[in-house]
């Protein structure tokens, strides 16, 4: 076999094996029950009574809700104030300078998301201190207030009949300290031992083996990085992301950044099945997505690796696959993997240019985000698919004639209502604001092709850089197609409002279905009772999510991806 197909098998088998004593052991978290964490009850104690918080307070879904909101209100106040002024704070030993408004509230809004979209270079666009207390931060608060939410929705469905769904502030504090902090000092540790910076020095001047000299940014790298993986963040501490030497040294960094990726969203869906007893409704959700990840592994492995036909017609030989915007240290297979990996999460962090692979391979990146249930980011990304599990309830009812219940609650219109609402509200998000950008382009001379515009590729390939921006932004992703000029007035802010649309009202509506539903009346199981842990369920939740993703993204791929791959093989 192989050996890049090798490594890719074996860090596939890694992710599967590591999910299932983390799932068992997240469930073991949320549930309250006895583990090896628990030497970190004084540290939350103490957070809990700074906090004026009573951990043990329930609340029904609209407080849990309430307190998610306001608690993201404060920190974009928060973030906002110290990105518009971090060039008077400390920590900044290379003089970087401040952001403007416009870049700020992307910048606070991307990262306030779990989104990281990034509209600057991480070595000259933020100092060391908003790295630490913006970036950082950031990514542990929205990572945990993810997973909270799902724990949310995990109570409402273990329970029979409660008007309350456990208490927020407990949830995503016990996301912290017994999950994200715990991995990302594991991980991080690692990191360092393969030559990943951590330290406060500025930038060091190096001597290049052409006999130039570079400056060369540093920092506390490896603090940041495990957290971006493991918490499906995904900025860049550098401009080139993973694919930077420093951030991402060795082939062992690059298998334990791909990984950490997939940990926590794969053993988030089996803590499901642990936290509920229902382990075969999980297995076939698991089993699900990971299929459909495996699919566009496969799809993307044989892209990359086949080559691109315009250089077989001038007869340069491709022995390694299409190598344009790939790292020679990981290979065509590792870049085609990661690809998969960061856009069936919602982590965006990449260790080759997307830009540059093959249309169908960029094809496949954004149908993972513009699906966004294959796994996504840590706890919102399976209840994306809890959204299409009540769709899929509804439909199969009515095909076969059982009543349409889910864990024995009657799904009715109410709860229809909201999860089309939120079913719809991504491709709209994706397609409104990807017409616009070219509306704007095509309607307004200042927003010109070439220097000093938008676009530096015309055509397919053009457009599927706008709509790769618009979709990386709905789905938290982050990634980019990087011949983009997204840092402009348009992109900052229409951006950034796709981010906040497509963050808060998805998870709003899914902890309002779980909370209408947990109220109602349990209904045991009878003959008439649709079954939803079957394979033959799993594979319609997969059907009505492809003929969603196929019906609103199909006539925009055909424009863009499809077109530009059969203009590259006449």
């Amino acid at each position: 076999m192989n050996t890049e197909i090798s490594g890719v098998v074996l860090q596939i088998l890694l992710m599967v094996a590591l999910s299932y004593p983390l799932g068992k052991y997240i469930a073991k978290i949320y549930k309250g029950e006895k583990t090896w964490s628990d030497f970190m009850k004084p540290m939350e104690k103490l957070i809990f009574k700074a906090g004026g918080i009573d951990p043990e307070e329930e609340m029904d879904w609209k407080l849990f809700l309430k307190t998610f909101l306001m608690l993201n209100a404060f920190w974009f106040v928060w973030g906002m104030l110290l990105l518009v002024t971090q060039h008077w704070l400390p920590l900044n030993p290379d003089g970087n300078s401040s952001q403007t408004p416009g870049q700020a509230f992307n910048t606070c809004i991307s990262f306030l998301v779990n989104c990281n979209l990034q509209h600057y270079s991480g070595e000259n666009g933020v100092t060391y201190f908003t790295q630490l207390f913006v970036v950082m931060l950031f990514q542990f608060l929205s990572a945990s207030a993810g997973m909270a939410a799902m724990a949310g929705v995990m109570q409402s469905m273990a329970a029979k009949t409660t008007k309350t769904i456990g208490n927020f502030w407990k949830f995503m504090v016990l996301s912290c300290t017994r999950i994200l902090f715990p991995l990302s000092l594991v991980v991080g540790f690692l990191l360092i031992t393969q030559g990943v910076p951590m330290g406060f020095d500025g930038k060091m001047e190096v001597t290049t083996l052409e006999g130039q000299r570079q400056m060369v940014s540093q920092g506390p790298v490896a603090a940041i990085v495990s957290i971006k993986q493991l918490g499906t963040n995904g900025g860049g501490y550098f401009g080139a992301n993973s694919s930077h030497p420093l951030e991402n040294p060795t082939y062992l960094s690059d298998v334990i950044e791909c990984c950490s990726i997939m940990l926590i969203p794969m053993a988030m869906v089996l803590a499901v099945g642990f936290y509920t007893k229902r382990k075969k409704l999980a297995y076939c959700i698991y089993g699900v997505m990971l299929f459909a990840c495996l699919s566009g592994i496969c799809i993307n492995i044989c892209q990359e690796m086949q080559g691109n036909p315009c250089l077989d017609g001038l007869g340069i030989a491709q022995d390694n696959g299409a190598m344009e915007g790939k790292e020679i240290r990981f290979g065509t297979a590792s870049t085609a993997l990661w690809s998969i990996v960061t856009t069936a999460t919602s982590n965006g962090s990449v260790n080759g240019m997307h830009s540059s692979m093959m249309p169908l391979s960029g094809m496949m990146e954004m149908l993972n985000m513009q699906v966004n249930t294959w796994f996504g980011g840590v706890g919102v990304g399976w209840m994306n698919y809890y959204t299409f599990i009540i769709l899929a309830v509804f439909i199969s009812g009515l095909m076969v004639g059982r009543t349409p219940e889910f864990l024995g609650k009657k799904v009715e219109a109410r709860e229809m209502k909201i999860a089309t609402v939120v079913a719809l509200l991504h491709p709209f998000v994706i397609l409104t604001g990807t017409a616009l950008s070219c509306y704007l382009l095509v309607h307004h001379p200042e927003f010109v092709v070439g220097e000093g515009g938008w676009l530096n590729s015309q055509g397919f390939h053009g457009l599927s850089e706008q709509l790769y921006e618009f979709t990386s932004s709905a789905a938290n992703n982050g990634s980019g197609f990087e011949g983009l000029g997204d840092n402009t007035l348009f992109w900052n802010y229409a951006c950034g409002w796709a981010l906040i649309l497509c963050r808060f009202i998805p998870i709003v509506g899914q902890v309002a279905i779980a909370g209408l539903l947990a109220e109602k009346r349990f209904i045991p199981e009878s003959s008439g009772t649709l079954k939803t842990d079957t394979l033959t369920f799993g594979v319609m939740t997969f059907v009505v999510i492809f003929i969603v993703a196929a019906l609103a993204f199909f006539p925009v791929h055909a424009l863009s991806t499809i077109a530009e791959h059969f203009s590259i093989n006449r």
